[in-house]
């Protein structure tokens, strides 16, 4: 099928098979963790697993994931590329990733004990640093686990350069679908794994000596997930003739050349914002029961996670064409009216879900995560972690939104500038806040970056676009916080009320319990903030109807 003859999808067509797919992608995470929580809760296996994960996890986001260094790279070249151009591009790339990162995997492995201690140094305190003997066997065990699991993991550093250059080729072919819905395959994987291991081992799942089979099985499956995220592409590359496994050694072709010159710069470039989740995990590594700490911050980080993924698409990716659009100097003021709609649409989806969550955090925890394994200690420490990462859900979308609009003024220099400030911000932030508040003390200095990082972004936008209306734009989003405030109190005053009326026990009463105080919560917020009269309500609101129909 030549160039001339693939058909064409609109952008709403696109982002619509982009929404859904992430949103069943987002369903199955869920899935997958509340799963974990039930077989592991936040004893040693799941501690570890969130240390072993942070390399390997680290390449298959970085090299794998969507709009990635190797995605992109891919996307840019053989978009302009005749279809029957592509094979041999594919097969020669592919040679090459596997060769050089067939190198890493076997670095990995063998390095995998130094490594874990670079990742993760508070694992390898001696008994006498540990004081309680009881606390130093639990950390030792955690030690073991997270060093086997890395070496079963450190494959997914190979498949994630796979991965990441078959997706970008399919998203070059006018295929979509599939790249969005790939995390899906990974969840099932390990969905099936802990279903076979709960099967074999029933209630033993829970003792002790169990921790390092169980430790074993998670990582086999997430390692079985990235590969089953490989071989499903492989039948849609064959069919679009994208190139199959043929090894080829031409790496001076020009097309080749051109995708290495992207792909190296922008790993990197890409790479420094994952060093602050290294940074967290390092500085978590010293809290006492640590595996605990990661295992909460792993639990509520998805909690936050789902709703943002979701909500993020429903607002950046209309708003990033009509950025690009109005680059030019003389559609500038157009372009402030637009920033003004993404973050308005932001305050209003992001400030009322934040209260909510704040003042819902512990049903939210308990309803989706308690039981078997995970206990009510868990829920309590997961829920002080959810209301941290709450905190900064604003400002976590809205710095996306405004780094969007750098690039649209072909800018990527600030943002990444900004980045680079940001590192050492969140080291001295977790250095000063893991002591006296523990793993939430870690999400907020997360918080603090990301706050930073916004109003940084606004002070150079404001110089780039010789002014912005920022008194204008602070008046209604300060409004929509007190709202918010009073949406999250008027929820948190409910749900007092029906504990008082029903009791505290009892999933279907969490369940009654979250959704009645929640319901309360909505009410108050839809009540007040229509009074503002805000365009971007209705907007918004018709965006998550047009996402429902489809």
């Amino acid at each position: 099928m030549s160039e001339s003859q693939k058909p064409s999808r609109s952008l709403a067509n696109i982002a619509g098979i982009v929404a859904i797919a992430t949103l069943l992608s987002k369903v199955f995470g869920l899935f997958r963790q509340v799963a974990i929580a039930a077989a592991f809760g936040s004893r040693p296996a799941y501690g570890a697993y969130n240390f072993a994960y942070v390399i390997p996890g680290f390449l298959l986001i970085l090299l794998g994931g969507i709009n990635g260094p190797f995605h992109s790279a891919m996307v840019s070249v053989l978009a302009k590329r005749k279809r029957e151009e592509i094979a041999p591009i594919m097969e020669t790339i592919n040679t090459l990733v596997v060769g050089v990162l067939l190198l890493v995997t076997i670095g990995l492995i063998a390095f995998a004990e130094p490594l874990m201690h670079l990742v993760a140094p508070g694992l390898f305190l001696t008994a006498g640093q540990v004081g309680d003997p009881s606390a130093f066997e639990v950390l030792q065990q955690t030690r073991e686990i997270a060093i086997l699991q890395f070496r079963i993991m450190a494959p997914m550093a190979m498949l994630a350069g796979l991965i990441g250059i078959g997706f970008g080729a399919l998203n070059a072919a006018d295929q979509y679908w599939l790249p969005s819905i790939s995390p899906l395959f990974s969840s099932v994987a390990v969905l099936a794994g802990l279903g076979g291991l709960a099967f074999y081992l029933g209630d033993k799942i829970l003792l002790p000596e169990y921790a390092v089979l169980g430790g074993a099985v998670l990582a086999a499956t997430t390692l079985a997930g990235a590969l089953l995220q490989w071989l499903v592409q492989l039948p849609a590359q064959w069919r679009s003739g994208l190139g199959g496994l043929r090894p080829r050694f031409n790496f001076r072709q020009p097309e080749v050349q051109n995708v290495i010159r992207i792909m190296i710069p922008a790993t990197f470039s890409s790479g420094m914002m994952q060093i602050n989740v290294w940074t967290d995990l390092f500085f978590a590594s010293f809290i006492p029961n640590a595996a605990a700490a990661v295992s909460a911050m792993g639990y509520a980080g998805l909690l936050v996670q789902t709703p943002l993924g979701i909500l993020s698409n429903v607002i950046l990716v209309p708003l990033l064409p009509v950025f690009s659009k109005l680059a030019d100097p003389a559609d500038w003021t157009e372009l402030k009216a637009r920033i003004r709609q993404g973050l308005m649409m932001t305050a209003i989806a992001m400030l009322p879900i934040s209260a909510l969550m704040i003042a819902l955090a512990v049903p939210i925890s308990r309803v989706v995560y308690e039981r078997y394994a995970f206990t009510a200690e868990d829920s309590y420490l997961t829920s002080s972690v959810l209301i941290a990462y709450s905190v900064g859900m604003f400002v976590y979308l809205g710095r996306d939104v405004l780094v969007r609009v750098f690039y649209a003024l072909g800018d990527g220099n600030t943002p990444f500038r900004i980045s680079i400030f940001n590192i050492f911000l969140n080291a001295l932030l977790d250095f000063l806040l893991y002591k006296p508040l523990g793993a939430p003390g870690l999400v907020m200095a997360t918080v603090g970056v990301n706050l930073v990082s916004m109003v940084a972004l606004l002070w150079f936008l404001n110089r780039k676009l010789n002014g912005l209306p920022l008194r204008e734009w602070s008046l209604p989003i300060a409004t929509l916080t007190l709202i918010s405030g009073a949406t999250g109190l008027a929820a948190w005053g409910s749900l007092q009320g029906l504990e008082q009326l029903w009791g505290d026990k009892g999933f279907f009463v969490h369940l009654a319990q979250l959704c009645g105080a929640g319901a309360i919560g909505v009410g108050v917020f839809v009540a007040l903030v229509s009074r503002m009269r805000l365009p971007e309500v209705q907007e918004f609101t018709e965006r998550i109807r047009q996402k429902l129909r489809r």
